[in-house]
């Protein structure tokens, strides 16, 4: 199994749960999903900034190793750029699920 497979299966789900909690947003406050979207983008940006410099790091030091047959062979640095979809998926996921388990506010 590649790397790039085994994000998939993590990715899938992450993609499911981003789409519904859009859909929720929306519903509850139509405006409120574009003026969230440059915080998600901001977040999203520093998470893969942050693992950029901290995964080529532990790479380089050799605290890490990636099978070379199972990664797709492009990089950033010296890290495979299947390490960053945990990433991604956490930039993603956790305000997801910030909307989607949020009580909606009651209406005065």
């Amino acid at each position: 199994m590649t790397y790039l497979l085994l994000n998939t299966a993590f990715l899938a789900p992450v993609l499911a749960v981003a789409v519904a909690a859009i859909v929720v947003a929306r519903q509850r406050n139509p405006a409120g999903v574009a003026r969230s979207l440059p915080a998600l983008l901001i977040g999203l940006v520093a998470i893969v900034i942050a693992t950029a410099v901290f995964d080529n790091v532990i790479i380089a030091t050799g605290i890490v190793d990636y099978d070379a047959a199972r990664i797709s062979g492009a990089k950033i640095g010296v890290a495979p750029v299947e390490d960053f979809a945990y990433a991604i998926a956490a930039a993603v996921l956790l305000p997801a699920l910030w909307v989607l388990l949020r009580r909606p506010r009651a209406r005065a």
